[in-house]
């Protein structure tokens, strides 16, 4: 009896070797087929994944299909402007007033009209709300008092200073110009629409005109009808509010004007001089 069990325990190590060798062998066989399997999958995925991208393992839907087939936009910027307006606009479609008639192409924001803008709705171009009286009381002024001193004191054959101050004069007038457009036309620093609460925690204070958090300096400009960052005043000789954008372009213009002011009362003043004496 002690012999066959003696016999038996070898024919029962034989047998679990083979066993454990035989499943080992399935299971390596087992691991095999799966990373075959996964590297099919994978490079599957690799190349549907350009069409129809997954989310954790799981298929696409139709609405991010759709969002991946698309093109990415660039978000619109959403400005701080006044809720009374866009309420209005919301109501009738459109405000209507003599603005809207002379600047029927351009874009309503509040009171300004955007001429050109960025495809993120940024204005490059915008006219202020007092851009009627700036393009029919400042430019003539300007152009009006400037070229009569230019036609009457220089130009003039009778006049006694030289034709040269003429390469001075105009050049002074067109700076003067280019400066005004410059304050005119440009953004003022409209701000965004900040609606987050965790600004307020950061020292912004809520403005209840436009429906979002200010920073310190920035302020609601009821003539504009936006909110402008660093706001300082509404200049009707420009037609536009100043704030942090234009406030460099405005202090350029005050000197030429300024600068042109005072270069032709010099020259008057000359030309009466010598007309005097003879």
């Amino acid at each position: 009896m002690r012999r066959e069990e003696q016999a038996a325990e070898p024919s029962k190590a034989s047998g679990n070797n083979k066993g454990s060798s035989s499943s080992a062998a399935a299971a390596a066989t087992m691991t095999a087929l799966q990373v075959d399997t996964g590297a099919v999958q994978n490079g599957h995925n690799t190349e549907t994944n350009i069409i129809s991208p997954t989310t954790n393992g799981s298929s696409a839907s139709p609405q991010q299909r759709e969002r991946a087939s698309t093109p990415k936009r660039r978000r619109r910027k959403l400005f701080a402007v006044s809720t009374r307006w866009e309420q209005q606009v919301s109501e009738s479609g459109d405000v209507r007033d003599c603005n809207s008639w002379f600047c029927c192409c351009a874009k309503r924001m509040g009171n300004m009209f955007v001429l050109c803008s960025r495809p993120d709705g940024t204005p490059v171009v915008i006219a202020g709300p007092c851009w009627s009286f700036c393009l029919f009381v400042t430019v003539p002024l300007i152009v009006g008092i400037s070229g009569a001193v230019a036609y009457f004191v220089i130009i003039d054959e009778s006049s006694p200073l030289p034709f040269w101050i003429a390469y001075i004069y105009f050049p002074v007038i067109g700076f003067v110009l280019a400066a005004l457009f410059c304050v005119s036309c440009q953004d003022p620093g409209l701000m965004e629409r900040v609606r987050d609460e965790e600004a307020g925690q950061g020292g912004w204070f809520w403005n209840e005109q436009v429906g979002s958090f200010r920073p310190p300096g920035a302020l609601y400009c009821r003539e504009c009808g936006v909110l402008i960052q660093d706001y300082d005043h509404l200049c009707p000789w420009t037609g536009t509010g100043i704030g942090r954008k234009n406030m460099l372009a405005f202090k350029v213009f005050i000197v030429g004007v300024n600068v042109l002011c005072y270069f032709s009362m010099i020259l008057v003043i000359v030309a009466l001089l010598w007309g005097l004496r003879n």
